[in-house]
């Protein structure tokens, strides 16, 4: 029988050597999101070699990105009272049809912070953020590089509420929301930032015309926090050949946590 650790290990080997062979399809299994955590719970991803010359390797410096200009509204100084102004929160339209405020998922002691982009039907049922298919993916992904939301990663989205039909967000919504964001990166206080998402990406790296596919590869800086930038897990269970991108994005963010 197969051990976990060889299975781990597999589904780590499995994106590296599909990667190596060009094979841009990649389909994850029907696995509920505890199978597919115990399946990597004990892999270790190995830095890569000095001599890789994929875009992972050749990122050495930060970006300096034009950093946004968010509201600032007084919001409490402590992390609980924080969350509870947000539960209360009616500072735009969405409070008017959410189930949940989906505040975050994870733990507060985290080294790295990863930021979505709004919570889907999923979420607002809930009020977990990544709870769907996207959901379980994102955790496999993070697994490979010894990242989980139960040990050392912290989730959250810039909105706290869903849009209805799960359609963009709105610029008043981003204005309206995104204080709540900086204030949770200043109380988290993660080692690495990692935004997933165009509307995420822009807002955290101010590059707000700019196409993700542009911004992502590299290591920008938010208030000078590292941070990483890739495409949004739902992007890529519709477009899987993204997959290998978001892959060497995680390794670049574990090259920052290991030099820190």
């Amino acid at each position: 029988m197969t051990t976990r650790r060889s299975q781990a290990e597999e589904a780590a080997r499995l994106l590296q050597q599909r990667k190596e062979i060009n094979d841009q399809d990649f389909f994850l299994p029907h696995l509920t999101r505890e199978e597919a955590l115990r399946i990597v719970s004990t892999f270790r991803e190995q830095p890569p070699s000095s001599d890789s010359s994929s875009s992972v390797s050749r990122q050495d410096t930060a970006v300096q990105s034009k950093q946004p200009i968010l509201p600032s509204p007084e919001l409490p100084k402590s992390y609980k009272d924080l969350r509870n102004h947000a539960l209360a929160c009616t500072r735009c339209g969405l409070a008017e049809n959410r189930k949940s405020v989906v505040f975050s998922d994870g733990v507060e002691d985290a080294s790295v912070m990863v930021v979505g982009e709004a919570p889907g039907a999923n979420e607002d049922d809930t009020g977990i953020p990544f709870v769907g298919a996207a959901g379980k993916f994102l955790d496999l992904l993070l697994a490979t590089v010894d990242l989980s939301r139960e040990r050392n990663t912290y989730i959250c989205n810039v909105l706290k509420c869903r849009p209805p039909g799960n359609r963009d967000p709105k610029p008043n919504e981003i204005k309206s929301c995104s204080p709540f964001l900086t204030r949770q990166i200043q109380l988290i206080q993660p080692e690495a930032l990692l935004a997933v998402g165009s509307f995420a990406g822009r807002l955290l790296t101010g590059q707000e015309k700019t196409a993700l596919g542009r911004i992502r590869g590299e290591v920008h800086s938010y208030q000078g926090v590292p941070l990483v930038v890739t495409y949004h897990p739902a992007a890529l269970l519709r477009n899987p050949k993204w997959t290998f991108a978001f892959w060497e994005d995680l390794q670049l963010l574990r090259q920052v946590l290991n030099s820190g």
